[in-house]
């Protein structure tokens, strides 16, 4: 369950659900064909009590969820937290994805370099775009979601950096646009460790959901994929993560597999967005109802 971003006066309350019966098995992630919209409903404003009462009215249709994903957004936690008080049958999972975005904006928002590097790779964009290096610059960095999307942003320092050192004869202009990455290669070799740490973790919960024995799971994972002597933020994000999983798995029983992402509700969210363009730009419109016409 999400809220769409807001579009005019509105935005969109939205639920879809899939019986734990029919989860795709271990190793492959949720698809639009999966699930099944509960609830799509435009709302002009939200807080804990909208969200109780969409969630009772939600049960006429299905019943007493056995979960809910969802992020730990004000109006939605206080929802959710007073559905779950009314049906303790029912636990709250946190995204990972929410989770892994709290827990890098913690580590990286007060970084001094982190703060110069955002704000040359934004100068960089400027210089390059409509130019004959454009196919060099940064993506694009989305102000509100930022800490869910830096891995795009480390990933383009790693190869840029890569293209500097190993390409004989750059042209002069590459060169003075992109030269400054240098001085911030050690930083951003340890801000790509702690990104492969992070994705492990999100890809492990993405493709083999939540169990009683995914804490142990994932640790061996872990210590497979990135063998190496890692960083003490790295190390200590591992430890911080290790232990969320082993918190949410806990929600599972003896023999239940959980959900513990929602990208499925970013992905129907993404369709709608480009269904729309500029349609929406005074508010929704009749195409809203294409986020379900794939289910």
């Amino acid at each position: 369950m999400d809220h769409t971003i807001q579009l005019g006066c509105e935005k969109s309350f939205v639920i879809l659900g899939i019986r734990l019966c029919n989860l795709p098995p271990p190793g492959k992630s949720l698809k639009h064909e999966n699930v099944e919209a509960i609830t799509l409903s435009p709302v002009t404003q939200s807080n804990g009590e909208v969200v109780y009462e969409q969630l009772e009215e939600s049960i006429a249709k299905t019943g007493v969820p056995r979960m809910i994903v969802g992020d730990y957004g004000s109006d939605l936690k206080a929802g959710v937290s007073k559905f779950c008080q009314a049906h303790p049958e029912t636990s709250y999972i946190y995204d990972i994805k929410h989770k892994t975005a709290t827990l890098l904006k913690r580590e990286l928002s007060p970084m001094e370099a982190w703060g110069e590097f955002i704000r040359l790779a934004s100068q960089t964009k400027s210089l390059l775009q409509q130019t004959s290096l454009a196919h060099h610059r940064p993506p694009n960095q989305r102000a509100k979601a930022r800490y869910m999307n830096v891995d795009k942003l480390v990933k383009w320092g790693i190869e840029q950096l890569k293209f500097l050192d190993q390409t004989e004869n750059k042209p002069e202009k590459l060169t003075e646009k992109l030269g400054w990455l240098w001085d911030y290669r050690e930083n951003i070799e340890e801000w790509n460790e702690l990104i492969n740490e992070v994705t492990c973790v999100e890809n492990f919960v993405k493709k083999q959901g939540l169990t009683q024995q995914s804490h142990d799971e994932l640790s061996k994972q872990l210590e497979k994929q990135l063998p190496r002597p890692l960083s003490l933020k790295t190390q200590k994000v591992r430890h911080k993560l290790l232990e969320f999983v082993k918190e949410q798995g806990n929600n599972a029983g003896t023999s239940e597999r959980l959900l513990g992402i929602r990208c499925v509700i970013e992905s129907v969210f993404g369709k709608q967005k480009r269904l729309e363009q500029d349609q929406a730009k005074s508010g929704f419109t009749g195409l809203v109802l294409g986020r379900v016409r794939s289910f």
